[in-house]
């Protein structure tokens, strides 16, 4: 059986309303048995029945607030309008941690970048990255700013860099509270320069060796046992000679890429005719094209096919592609050198230069490195023809920097 307490007026109100209720009933009858006896004025009971009321609500009600707020779930004192919105605008992952480590809130990049974080939970029971949590902690003990460099795994290989730093943040009462921000910054495209800059270094030197090596070893040789040898002395000389060149032509490239890179970022805005410059780069080949035994054909279109670009880039570009035909395709007999008008895939007019020879070949899965600097297919036969490894990597950063395409087609054989 179950038995209830007598009801009263009061039974449904809150503990503390029904308290101040009490209260103020009982001061009123007092306040009114004073006046009806001309203890006190009228006007001096009301003001009195006042202070008592206010002394009574105010505290019920701040009290009414606070638990308010405590008993909601998901709520933060700190997780204001502005917080919420400057957490959420940063372009970085960030995520706004209280001085226990639970998350307050976090914008949708750090959402994207760990799925497990949630609200009013431990941040580092979803980010079980050593250095993560290391780096978390020593925070939360000392304070104090903390650094840590990590590799992401999932979905693709990254080098993430978390700053946590301590920050004053305002709360839905007025005042401040001590509270964490983290945010992550991908380093995987400065790590990844920094490893084309070491490989670069490392495949320059490697280029610059060789011919160097062979020069310091002639010049060993003809200082000492064919000295007094004329046959020798002029057959190392001539290959002396072409080491030589192959050095001024290597670092002539590395040059040229240099400042291609370095203007990348301006186009050029000079008016150029392709036809008279495609004429000159077939007119200045063609002794080479004679000594390969290569007919060069050239199919140029009546009118002019002007286009906005730097001269001396685009006959670098177009020497490079079809010295490239003469030398690698030579078995071919011929190569084809076209310019045509044509649209883009945005409805532009642009023009189409193709070179196309006839030679062996490559195979598929070359061509998508073809472009990289010192890849080359066949590193003898490159050597042998005098290749620096830098022609089509060349060829690709004057076409970006003309916002042009470069499109490589090959068959083998």
């Amino acid at each position: 059986m179950t038995t209830h307490a007598p009801a009263s007026m009061f039974s449904p109100w809150p503990d503390r309303l029904r308290h101040a209720a009490i209260i103020l009933l009982a001061a009123g009858l007092a306040l009114a048995a004073l006046v009806a006896y001309g203890e006190l004025s009228l006007v001096a009971a009301a003001a009195a029945f006042a202070c008592i009321a206010a002394a009574a609500l105010v505290p019920w009600r701040l009290h009414d607030v606070a638990a308010a707020t405590d008993d909601k779930p998901g709520t933060n004192p700190v997780e204001t309008p502005v917080v919420r919105a400057i957490v959420g605008g940063m372009p970085d992952p960030a995520v706004l941690l209280d001085r226990a480590g639970r998350v307050i809130h976090l914008n949708a990049a750090a959402a994207q970048l760990a799925p497990a974080l949630r609200s009013n939970e431990l941040a580092q029971f979803a980010l079980r990255t050593p250095e993560i949590v290391t780096a978390l902690r020593e925070a939360i003990a000392t304070a104090e700013p903390r650094r840590a460099t990590y590799l992401d795994h999932v979905p693709v290989d990254r080098w993430m860099e978390l700053i946590i730093a301590p920050v004053q943040v305002p709360t839905a009462f007025g005042g401040t509270d001590q509270c964490m921000l983290m945010t992550f910054h991908d380093q995987t495209p400065l790590r990844r320069v920094e490893e084309m800059r070491a490989d670069f270094v490392a495949n320059a030197s490697h280029e610059l060796r060789t011919p160097l090596a062979a020069l310091s070893g002639f010049i060993d040789t003809l200082q000492g046992p064919a000295k007094d040898d004329a046959k020798a002395r002029e057959r190392f000389l001539g290959i002396m000679h072409i080491q030589a060149t192959r050095m001024a032509r290597l670092i002539d490239d590395l040059l040229s890429l240099s400042r291609v890179e370095l203007s990348a970022h301006v186009r050029p805005d000079v008016l150029v005719d392709l036809a008279p410059l495609i004429q000159q780069v077939v007119d200045g080949l063609e002794p080479l094209a004679k000594e390969r035994h290569v007919v060069i054909e050239i199919e140029l279109p009546e009118a002019a096919a002007t286009v906005a670009g730097d001269r001396e880039e685009l006959l670098r570009l177009f020497e490079n592609l079809v010295e490239n035909g003469l030398k690698y395709g030579a078995s071919g007999g011929r190569v084809v050198v076209a310019v045509t008008a044509a649209v883009s895939s945005e409805g532009l007019p642009e023009y189409r230069v193709m070179v196309r020879d006839f030679g062996p070949g490559i195979a598929p899965e070359h061509l998508p490195r073809l472009t990289e600097r010192f890849y080359r297919v066949d590193v003898g036969d490159s050597r042998a023809q005098g290749g620096t490894g830098l022609g089509l990597s060349l060829v690709k950063h004057i076409v970006n920097r003309h916002r042009g395409r470069l499109l490589i087609e090959s068959v083998p054989k």
